[in-house]
Protein backbone atom coordinates (compact mmCIF):
# COMPACT_ATOMS: atom_id res chain seq x y z
CA UNK A 1 0.00 0.00 0.00
CA UNK A 2 1.60 2.94 -1.22
CA UNK A 3 0.30 6.74 0.52
CA UNK A 4 3.43 8.75 0.90
CA UNK A 5 3.94 10.52 -1.28
CA UNK A 6 2.05 13.56 -2.40
CA UNK A 7 0.47 14.51 -5.80
CA UNK A 8 0.39 18.30 -7.20
CA UNK A 9 -1.57 19.76 -9.79
CA UNK A 10 -2.54 23.16 -11.06
CA UNK A 11 -5.96 23.59 -12.42
CA UNK A 12 -7.20 27.13 -14.35
CA UNK A 13 -10.18 28.79 -12.45
CA UNK A 14 -12.37 30.81 -14.39
CA UNK A 15 -14.61 33.47 -13.77
CA UNK A 16 -17.97 33.51 -13.60
CA UNK A 17 -19.45 35.92 -16.18
CA UNK A 18 -22.16 38.21 -14.85
CA UNK A 19 -25.32 38.12 -15.95
CA UNK A 20 -26.82 41.03 -18.01
CA UNK A 21 -28.75 43.42 -15.22
CA UNK A 22 -27.11 41.44 -12.04
CA UNK A 23 -23.78 43.73 -11.56
CA UNK A 24 -23.22 45.37 -8.61
CA UNK A 25 -22.90 48.59 -9.49
CA UNK A 26 -25.43 50.59 -12.50
CA UNK A 27 -23.62 49.13 -15.12
CA UNK A 28 -25.73 47.18 -17.74
CA UNK A 29 -23.61 44.06 -16.83
CA UNK A 30 -21.36 44.15 -19.80
CA UNK A 31 -19.20 46.90 -19.66
CA UNK A 32 -18.32 49.78 -17.06
CA UNK A 33 -21.20 52.57 -15.85
CA UNK A 34 -19.92 55.08 -18.54
CA UNK A 35 -20.85 52.34 -20.98
CA UNK A 36 -17.11 51.51 -21.90
CA UNK A 37 -16.78 47.55 -21.92
CA UNK A 38 -14.79 45.76 -19.53
CA UNK A 39 -11.37 43.72 -20.68
CA UNK A 40 -11.94 39.89 -20.05
CA UNK A 41 -10.62 38.33 -17.15
CA UNK A 42 -7.94 36.06 -16.91
CA UNK A 43 -8.43 32.80 -15.97
CA UNK A 44 -6.57 31.80 -11.97
CA UNK A 45 -4.45 29.45 -11.64
CA UNK A 46 -4.46 27.44 -8.47
CA UNK A 47 -1.91 24.77 -7.60
CA UNK A 48 -2.90 22.02 -5.36
CA UNK A 49 -1.65 19.02 -3.26
CA UNK A 50 -2.82 16.09 -1.46
CA UNK A 51 -1.09 12.63 -0.38
CA UNK A 52 -1.35 9.73 -2.62
CA UNK A 53 -2.67 6.47 -2.33
CA UNK A 54 -2.84 3.49 -3.65
CA UNK A 55 -4.15 -0.16 -2.27
CA UNK A 56 -1.85 -1.91 -4.75
CA UNK A 57 1.43 -0.20 -3.81
CA UNK A 58 1.30 1.79 -7.31
CA UNK A 59 4.08 4.54 -6.89
CA UNK A 60 2.74 8.15 -7.17
CA UNK A 61 2.71 9.36 -10.69
CA UNK A 62 5.22 12.25 -11.50
CA UNK A 63 3.12 13.97 -14.16
CA UNK A 64 -0.01 14.96 -13.54
CA UNK A 65 -2.77 17.15 -15.77
CA UNK A 66 -5.96 17.88 -14.80
CA UNK A 67 -8.53 16.73 -17.42
CA UNK A 68 -12.25 16.79 -18.18
CA UNK A 69 -14.96 15.80 -20.64
CA UNK A 70 -13.11 17.33 -23.46
CA UNK A 71 -10.39 15.14 -23.54
CA UNK A 72 -10.31 12.35 -25.83
CA UNK A 73 -9.91 9.26 -25.68
CA UNK A 74 -6.89 8.32 -28.06
CA UNK A 75 -5.10 11.65 -26.68
CA UNK A 76 -6.10 10.29 -23.19
CA UNK A 77 -4.48 7.02 -23.68
CA UNK A 78 -1.49 8.40 -25.33
CA UNK A 79 -0.62 10.34 -22.24
CA UNK A 80 -1.11 7.62 -20.08
CA UNK A 81 1.15 5.45 -22.03
CA UNK A 82 3.64 8.02 -22.11
CA UNK A 83 3.34 8.42 -17.92
CA UNK A 84 0.93 11.45 -17.65
CA UNK A 85 -1.57 10.99 -15.31
CA UNK A 86 -4.76 12.28 -15.83
CA UNK A 87 -6.80 14.24 -12.56
CA UNK A 88 -10.35 14.23 -13.63
CA UNK A 89 -12.14 17.36 -12.79
CA UNK A 90 -15.10 16.84 -15.09
CA UNK A 91 -18.83 14.49 -14.82
CA UNK A 92 -18.41 11.42 -13.29
CA UNK A 93 -19.83 9.12 -15.63
CA UNK A 94 -17.88 10.88 -18.34
CA UNK A 95 -14.77 9.33 -16.32
CA UNK A 96 -15.54 5.85 -15.98
CA UNK A 97 -16.38 5.95 -20.21
CA UNK A 98 -12.92 6.99 -20.30
CA UNK A 99 -11.41 4.21 -18.37
CA UNK A 100 -13.40 2.08 -20.26
CA UNK A 101 -12.10 3.67 -23.84
CA UNK A 102 -8.62 3.17 -22.32
CA UNK A 103 -9.33 -0.62 -21.01
CA UNK A 104 -10.45 -1.54 -24.71
CA UNK A 105 -7.66 0.05 -26.48
CA UNK A 106 -4.96 -2.04 -23.83
CA UNK A 107 -7.14 -5.27 -24.67
CA UNK A 108 -6.13 -5.23 -28.24
CA UNK A 109 -2.50 -5.82 -27.72
CA UNK A 110 -2.89 -9.21 -26.14
CA UNK A 111 0.41 -11.20 -25.20
CA UNK A 112 1.12 -13.81 -27.48
CA UNK A 113 1.16 -17.41 -25.57
CA UNK A 114 4.82 -18.72 -24.44
CA UNK A 115 6.44 -22.18 -25.27
CA UNK A 116 4.95 -23.56 -22.00
CA UNK A 117 2.19 -22.91 -19.65
CA UNK A 118 4.30 -21.07 -17.07
CA UNK A 119 5.30 -18.73 -19.65
CA UNK A 120 2.31 -18.21 -20.72
CA UNK A 121 1.36 -17.76 -17.09
CA UNK A 122 4.13 -14.90 -16.66
CA UNK A 123 2.82 -13.53 -19.73
CA UNK A 124 -0.45 -13.02 -18.64
CA UNK A 125 0.53 -11.42 -15.44
CA UNK A 126 3.09 -8.91 -17.01
CA UNK A 127 0.52 -8.16 -19.34
CA UNK A 128 -2.40 -7.52 -16.46
CA UNK A 129 0.40 -5.55 -14.19
CA UNK A 130 0.90 -3.44 -16.94
CA UNK A 131 -2.84 -2.89 -18.16
CA UNK A 132 -3.27 -1.85 -13.84
CA UNK A 133 -0.50 0.53 -13.88
CA UNK A 134 -1.95 2.37 -17.06
CA UNK A 135 -5.46 2.44 -15.90
CA UNK A 136 -4.45 3.93 -12.48
CA UNK A 137 -3.21 6.60 -14.36
CA UNK A 138 -7.03 8.10 -14.20
CA UNK A 139 -6.96 9.45 -10.98
CA UNK A 140 -9.96 11.44 -8.60
CA UNK A 141 -9.79 13.55 -5.79
CA UNK A 142 -11.11 11.96 -2.37
CA UNK A 143 -12.37 15.14 -0.57
CA UNK A 144 -11.61 15.28 3.55
CA UNK A 145 -14.97 13.79 3.77
CA UNK A 146 -13.96 11.05 1.71
CA UNK A 147 -16.31 12.83 -1.15
CA UNK A 148 -16.25 12.97 -4.66
CA UNK A 149 -16.75 16.51 -5.72
CA UNK A 150 -17.80 15.76 -9.56
CA UNK A 151 -21.19 16.24 -10.99
CA UNK A 152 -22.96 12.76 -11.35
CA UNK A 153 -20.79 11.22 -8.49
CA UNK A 154 -22.35 8.87 -6.40
CA UNK A 155 -22.15 8.95 -2.97
CA UNK A 156 -18.92 6.77 -1.90
CA UNK A 157 -17.83 8.40 1.54
CA UNK A 158 -19.57 4.82 3.10
CA UNK A 159 -17.48 2.78 0.85
CA UNK A 160 -14.45 4.84 1.28
CA UNK A 161 -14.48 4.74 4.99
CA UNK A 162 -15.38 0.88 5.12
CA UNK A 163 -12.23 0.42 3.11
CA UNK A 164 -9.77 3.48 4.14
CA UNK A 165 -11.39 4.47 7.29
CA UNK A 166 -12.43 7.00 8.87
CA UNK A 167 -11.48 10.49 6.64
CA UNK A 168 -8.79 12.82 7.69
CA UNK A 169 -7.86 14.85 4.55
CA UNK A 170 -8.34 15.22 0.79
CA UNK A 171 -6.82 12.07 -1.01
CA UNK A 172 -6.04 11.32 -4.69
CA UNK A 173 -6.64 8.06 -5.51
CA UNK A 174 -7.04 6.14 -9.13
CA UNK A 175 -10.91 5.81 -10.23
CA UNK A 176 -9.90 2.16 -11.31
CA UNK A 177 -9.03 1.80 -7.48
CA UNK A 178 -11.69 3.59 -6.51
CA UNK A 179 -14.50 1.39 -8.45
CA UNK A 180 -13.19 -1.78 -6.58
CA UNK A 181 -13.91 -0.03 -3.54
CA UNK A 182 -17.08 0.50 -4.75
CA UNK A 183 -18.33 -2.89 -5.39
CA UNK A 184 -16.84 -4.17 -2.43
CA UNK A 185 -18.69 -1.88 -0.61
CA UNK A 186 -21.68 -3.76 -2.23
CA UNK A 187 -20.74 -7.28 -1.86
CA UNK A 188 -20.29 -6.61 1.98
CA UNK A 189 -23.50 -4.90 1.96
CA UNK A 190 -25.38 -8.18 0.42
CA UNK A 191 -23.49 -10.38 1.03
CA UNK A 192 -22.44 -13.64 -0.57
CA UNK A 193 -24.93 -16.62 -0.36
CA UNK A 194 -23.54 -19.95 1.30
CA UNK A 195 -25.55 -22.71 0.60
CA UNK A 196 -23.62 -25.26 3.38
CA UNK A 197 -24.37 -22.30 5.80
CA UNK A 198 -28.02 -21.17 4.91
CA UNK A 199 -26.93 -17.97 5.50
CA UNK A 200 -24.56 -15.00 3.71
CA UNK A 201 -21.24 -14.15 4.13
CA UNK A 202 -19.98 -10.56 3.92
CA UNK A 203 -16.80 -9.93 3.07
CA UNK A 204 -14.64 -6.87 3.42
CA UNK A 205 -12.59 -4.85 1.18
CA UNK A 206 -9.16 -6.42 0.83
CA UNK A 207 -10.63 -9.83 1.91
CA UNK A 208 -10.88 -13.03 -0.37
CA UNK A 209 -14.44 -13.30 -1.02
CA UNK A 210 -15.85 -17.06 -0.97
CA UNK A 211 -17.37 -16.44 -4.83
CA UNK A 212 -15.89 -20.00 -5.36
CA UNK A 213 -18.26 -22.17 -3.43
CA UNK A 214 -16.77 -25.40 -4.40
CA UNK A 215 -13.98 -25.49 -1.88
CA UNK A 216 -17.04 -24.13 1.28
CA UNK A 217 -18.54 -27.29 -0.27
CA UNK A 218 -15.91 -29.69 0.00
CA UNK A 219 -15.49 -28.29 4.00
CA UNK A 220 -19.23 -28.86 4.42
CA UNK A 221 -18.96 -32.29 2.97
CA UNK A 222 -15.69 -34.43 4.50
CA UNK A 223 -16.37 -37.27 6.95
CA UNK A 224 -15.18 -35.59 9.88
CA UNK A 225 -12.22 -37.32 11.76
CA UNK A 226 -12.32 -39.70 14.54
CA UNK A 227 -11.72 -36.75 17.26
CA UNK A 228 -13.99 -34.54 16.62
CA UNK A 229 -16.39 -36.96 16.73
CA UNK A 230 -18.39 -37.21 19.90
CA UNK A 231 -17.59 -34.73 22.74
CA UNK A 232 -17.12 -31.72 21.76
CA UNK A 233 -14.04 -30.93 19.99
CA UNK A 234 -11.33 -28.16 19.00
CA UNK A 235 -10.72 -26.84 15.45
CA UNK A 236 -8.13 -24.44 13.89
CA UNK A 237 -9.19 -22.35 10.73
CA UNK A 238 -5.66 -21.12 9.47
CA UNK A 239 -6.09 -17.93 7.50
CA UNK A 240 -9.35 -17.48 7.79
CA UNK A 241 -10.12 -14.89 5.67
CA UNK A 242 -14.00 -13.95 5.89
CA UNK A 243 -14.62 -16.47 8.58
CA UNK A 244 -16.26 -18.97 6.32
CA UNK A 245 -14.29 -22.16 6.78
CA UNK A 246 -14.93 -21.56 10.42
CA UNK A 247 -18.66 -21.06 10.70
CA UNK A 248 -19.07 -24.07 8.50
CA UNK A 249 -17.12 -26.14 10.83
CA UNK A 250 -19.08 -24.66 13.52
CA UNK A 251 -22.48 -25.29 11.84
CA UNK A 252 -20.94 -28.67 11.44
CA UNK A 253 -21.12 -29.18 15.67
CA UNK A 254 -17.28 -28.64 16.10
CA UNK A 255 -17.45 -27.08 19.97
CA UNK A 256 -14.76 -24.11 19.77
CA UNK A 257 -13.01 -23.04 16.30
CA UNK A 258 -10.08 -21.04 16.57
CA UNK A 259 -9.88 -18.96 13.35
CA UNK A 260 -6.56 -17.18 12.78
CA UNK A 261 -5.28 -14.89 10.12
CA UNK A 262 -2.80 -12.24 10.03
CA UNK A 263 -4.37 -9.42 8.48
CA UNK A 264 -6.20 -6.65 10.17
CA UNK A 265 -8.88 -6.31 7.72
CA UNK A 266 -9.43 -10.27 6.83
CA UNK A 267 -9.72 -10.44 11.19
CA UNK A 268 -12.69 -7.20 11.28
CA UNK A 269 -14.42 -9.40 8.76
CA UNK A 270 -14.53 -13.17 10.47
CA UNK A 271 -15.31 -11.24 13.83
CA UNK A 272 -18.05 -9.64 11.92
CA UNK A 273 -19.50 -12.49 9.90
CA UNK A 274 -19.22 -14.67 13.00
CA UNK A 275 -21.25 -12.42 14.92
CA UNK A 276 -23.75 -11.66 12.05
CA UNK A 277 -24.39 -15.81 12.29
CA UNK A 278 -24.76 -15.53 16.17
CA UNK A 279 -21.62 -17.93 16.77
CA UNK A 280 -19.61 -15.58 18.44
CA UNK A 281 -19.79 -17.72 21.85
CA UNK A 282 -18.05 -20.81 19.81
CA UNK A 283 -15.28 -19.07 17.45
CA UNK A 284 -12.47 -17.62 18.69
CA UNK A 285 -11.10 -14.59 15.77
CA UNK A 286 -7.16 -13.89 16.53
CA UNK A 287 -4.32 -12.92 15.50
CA UNK A 288 -2.21 -16.01 13.36
CA UNK A 289 1.12 -14.75 14.82
CA UNK A 290 2.95 -17.52 12.86
CA UNK A 291 0.22 -19.39 11.83
CA UNK A 292 -0.84 -21.92 14.45
CA UNK A 293 -2.19 -20.93 17.61
CA UNK A 294 -1.09 -22.24 20.63
CA UNK A 295 -1.97 -25.89 22.14
CA UNK A 296 -3.54 -28.87 19.90
CA UNK A 297 -6.97 -29.71 17.74
CA UNK A 298 -8.90 -32.36 16.36
CA UNK A 299 -9.31 -30.60 12.98
CA UNK A 300 -6.80 -28.46 11.07
CA UNK A 301 -8.39 -26.41 7.98
CA UNK A 302 -6.04 -24.79 5.88
CA UNK A 303 -7.36 -23.09 2.25
CA UNK A 304 -3.38 -21.10 1.65
CA UNK A 305 -3.30 -19.16 -1.53
CA UNK A 306 -3.07 -21.88 -4.82
CA UNK A 307 -0.43 -20.28 -6.91
CA UNK A 308 3.29 -20.42 -5.99
CA UNK A 309 3.65 -16.83 -7.27
CA UNK A 310 5.03 -13.61 -5.80
CA UNK A 311 1.92 -11.43 -5.00
CA UNK A 312 2.69 -7.77 -7.02
CA UNK A 313 0.23 -5.74 -4.30
CA UNK A 314 -1.36 -6.18 -1.21
CA UNK A 315 -4.86 -7.43 -2.84
CA UNK A 316 -2.77 -10.12 -4.51
CA UNK A 317 -1.89 -12.17 -1.37
CA UNK A 318 -5.07 -13.98 -1.28
CA UNK A 319 -4.14 -15.51 -4.64
CA UNK A 320 -0.24 -16.01 -4.50
CA UNK A 321 1.74 -17.75 -1.96
CA UNK A 322 5.37 -16.95 -2.69
CA UNK A 323 7.48 -20.24 -2.67
CA UNK A 324 4.40 -21.97 -1.12
CA UNK A 325 5.70 -20.83 2.06
CA UNK A 326 2.02 -21.25 3.77
CA UNK A 327 1.44 -24.04 2.34
CA UNK A 328 4.72 -25.48 3.72
CA UNK A 329 3.96 -23.70 7.04
CA UNK A 330 0.94 -25.36 7.22
CA UNK A 331 2.40 -28.77 6.51
CA UNK A 332 5.49 -28.48 8.23
CA UNK A 333 3.75 -27.74 11.65
CA UNK A 334 0.55 -29.98 11.53
CA UNK A 335 1.55 -32.95 12.90
CA UNK A 336 2.67 -31.36 16.53
CA UNK A 337 -1.06 -29.44 16.50
CA UNK A 338 -3.17 -32.64 16.09
CA UNK A 339 -4.47 -34.82 18.56
CA UNK A 340 -4.84 -38.43 18.77
CA UNK A 341 -6.86 -39.58 15.75
CA UNK A 342 -6.96 -35.65 14.34
CA UNK A 343 -6.81 -34.91 10.35
CA UNK A 344 -5.00 -31.77 8.61
CA UNK A 345 -7.94 -30.76 5.51
CA UNK A 346 -5.42 -29.21 3.14
CA UNK A 347 -8.16 -27.26 0.37
CA UNK A 348 -5.74 -26.53 -2.56
CA UNK A 349 -6.66 -26.11 -6.27
CA UNK A 350 -4.05 -27.92 -9.00
CA UNK A 351 -4.43 -25.46 -11.13
CA UNK A 352 -0.72 -24.17 -10.06
CA UNK A 353 -0.04 -28.42 -11.86
CA UNK A 354 -1.41 -27.44 -15.19
CA UNK A 355 0.50 -23.96 -15.35
CA UNK A 356 4.05 -25.76 -14.69
CA UNK A 357 4.37 -23.81 -11.06
CA UNK A 358 4.31 -26.78 -9.13
CA UNK A 359 4.66 -30.76 -9.77
CA UNK A 360 1.99 -33.11 -7.79
CA UNK A 361 5.17 -35.11 -7.12
CA UNK A 362 6.51 -31.78 -5.12
CA UNK A 363 3.05 -31.42 -3.67
CA UNK A 364 3.15 -35.24 -2.44
CA UNK A 365 6.90 -35.16 -1.79
CA UNK A 366 6.27 -31.79 0.71
CA UNK A 367 3.45 -33.87 2.80
CA UNK A 368 6.16 -36.86 3.39
CA UNK A 369 8.97 -34.66 4.56
CA UNK A 370 6.29 -33.66 6.94
CA UNK A 371 5.67 -36.86 8.24
CA UNK A 372 2.24 -36.83 7.04
CA UNK A 373 -0.10 -39.85 5.18
CA UNK A 374 -2.58 -38.91 2.56
CA UNK A 375 -5.74 -40.35 4.34
CA UNK A 376 -8.06 -39.61 1.60
CA UNK A 377 -9.00 -37.04 -1.31
CA UNK A 378 -12.37 -35.01 -2.37
CA UNK A 379 -12.10 -33.49 -5.85
CA UNK A 380 -14.43 -31.19 -6.89
CA UNK A 381 -14.55 -29.08 -10.67
CA UNK A 382 -14.55 -25.01 -10.36
CA UNK A 383 -17.56 -23.42 -11.10
CA UNK A 384 -16.82 -20.13 -11.64
CA UNK A 385 -17.33 -18.83 -15.31
CA UNK A 386 -13.37 -18.11 -16.20
CA UNK A 387 -13.00 -22.08 -16.61
CA UNK A 388 -15.16 -21.67 -19.81
CA UNK A 389 -13.94 -18.73 -21.11
CA UNK A 390 -12.10 -19.88 -23.73
CA UNK A 391 -11.01 -16.24 -24.67
CA UNK A 392 -9.07 -16.59 -20.99
CA UNK A 393 -5.11 -17.12 -22.17
CA UNK A 394 -4.92 -19.69 -19.24
CA UNK A 395 -8.38 -21.21 -20.54
CA UNK A 396 -6.84 -24.67 -21.06
CA UNK A 397 -5.47 -24.42 -17.28
CA UNK A 398 -8.71 -23.21 -16.11
CA UNK A 399 -10.84 -25.90 -17.75
CA UNK A 400 -8.70 -28.60 -16.43
CA UNK A 401 -8.48 -27.13 -12.81
CA UNK A 402 -10.00 -29.45 -10.04
CA UNK A 403 -9.58 -28.21 -6.67
CA UNK A 404 -9.44 -30.91 -4.14
CA UNK A 405 -9.52 -31.39 -0.05
CA UNK A 406 -6.83 -33.42 0.96
CA UNK A 407 -7.38 -35.37 4.22
CA UNK A 408 -4.00 -35.66 6.57
CA UNK A 409 -2.58 -37.19 9.20
CA UNK A 410 0.48 -38.09 10.92
CA UNK A 411 2.84 -41.22 9.21
CA UNK A 412 3.79 -43.03 12.14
Amino acid sequence: MSDHTDITWTEDIRPTKARRGRTADTGDGDGHADGTPTAPTAPTSLTHTAPWHSESGLPAPRRVIVADDRMKADAAYRLVCEGTALLWRGDYQGARQLLRALGRRLDRRTPKPGATPAETFHRHRQARGHRARILGMLLVVLEDDHGLALRRAPDVRAACTEAYGPPRHRTVVSLRELLGVIGAHEWRRKGVPIPALDARIHPHYGVFSPVRGEYVDLVGDAPLPAAAQGAPAVAFDLGTGTGVLAAVLAHRGLGRIVATDSSPRALACARDNVERLGIGDRVDVTDSGDLYPAGRAALVVCNPPWLPARPTSTVEQGVYDPDSAMLRAFLDGLADHLEPGGEGWLILSDLAEHLGLRTRDELLGAFDAAGLRVVDRLDAKPRHPRASDTTDPLHTARAAEVTSLWRLAPAA
